[in-house]
């Protein structure tokens, strides 16, 4: 991979994560088609937001996204160059003022767009989701990244987020053009809540667990450049642990919606509920086994790949709603 990336435009699309910008898109398109077209389809109700509109925000969001990667790896070089100098672009292939210069490009669009569609949908205020996330992006690439906790619950939180934006879109442009949509549908709009509200809680407490499992694969490097991460602040055993509880809250948040499901259907062996023991809960549990056998960079890097895969899977679950 380190020979790519002399590639300009590998390294290009190494700055900017593709693989974390297509399922940030994912997550957005999924939710929409797959959780909140169901609910308010089974209800009798379309969704107001159009195709074209709804692209819009989801380009909206990926080019904030991208323009947060950009600037946190601009900050980053002197930690980078210590934990993965094979992987450093900036400097090395893409210069300096060009990284900048597309932070900037990246994140003006963004934020345009995002203002756009909210003065499409006819609530301005809705621009604010994308003002506050490109201001937590630099500020956290600046400050909060290397501080105790704050830079993984900032994070973590604009990682939930992504799966709220559709529904806070939606939800606003139905009351515009439905009046009195919130009193006539408020069961479907506490359905949708419900199912979104999962999907973000999954997605804040896994990238809440992978980001304390990054930070002690980078310990050497945040340590050496004045980071006052958990790892370097609380040690790696009550990181460990830490990421360890989070990973089994999570287990036991999905036993309690298998349990749910058990309740619903009176069957045990339904789609759902495989899905979610299969596909999440077991690679869970085998997550909780390499934390706790991790001790060099590379096991809790094989850690953190591994939830990231599960956090797609989780992802995947939109579809078992929809077809199940």
């Amino acid at each position: 991979m380190s020979g790519l990336l002399h590639n300009k435009f590998i390294a290009f699309l190494k700055l900017i994560r593709l693989e974390n910008l297509i399922m940030i898109a994912l997550t957005q398109y999924l939710i929409r088609y797959f959780v909140l077209q169901k609910i308010f389809v089974t209800n009798g109700i379309q969704l107001g937001l159009n195709n074209t509109l709804f692209n819009v925000l989801v380009f909206s969001t990926v080019l904030i996204a991208a323009a947060g990667y950009i600037i946190n790896d601009y900050f980053d070089v002197k930690t980078d160059l210590i934990n993965h100098p094979d992987t450093v672009v900036i400097d090395k292939v893409i210069k300096r003022r060009w990284a900048i210069i597309l932070h900037i490009a990246f994140t003006i669009a963004g934020v345009f767009l995002g203002v756009l569609c909210a003065l499409k949908t006819g609530y301005l205020r809705l621009a604010v989701f994308h003002i506050v996330a490109a201001t937590l992006l630099w500020f956290y690439s600046t400050h909060f990244k290397k501080q105790l906790l704050v830079g993984n619950i900032v994070v973590s939180l604009l990682t939930a987020s992504v799966a709220f934006i559709p529904f806070v879109y939606e939800m606003g442009l139905m009351q515009r053009i439905h009046p009195g949509f919130n009193e006539h549908y408020t069961l479907v709009i506490i359905s949708c809540l419900k199912v979104v509200f999962i999907f973000s809680m999954f997605a804040f407490i896994t990238s809440m667990a992978r980001e304390i499992i990054k930070d002690m694969e980078d310990f050497k490097g945040d340590k050496a450049t004045g980071g006052y991460t958990m790892p370097i602040y609380w040690g790696i055993p009550a990181s460990k642990l830490t990421s360890f509880f989070l990973v089994v809250i999570t287990i036991i948040l999905l036993l309690f919606v298998v349990y749910n499901s058990f309740r619903f259907h009176r069957v045990f062996f339904t789609t759902d509920m495989m899905y979610i023991l299969c596909a999440l809960i077991l690679p869970l549990v085998l997550l909780l086994i390499l934390i706790l056998k991790a001790t060099e960079p590379r096991h809790f890097k094989n850690a953190s790949l591994l939830l990231k895969f599960i956090m797609l899977m989780g992802l995947g679950f939109s579809l078992i709603f929809y077809y199940y």
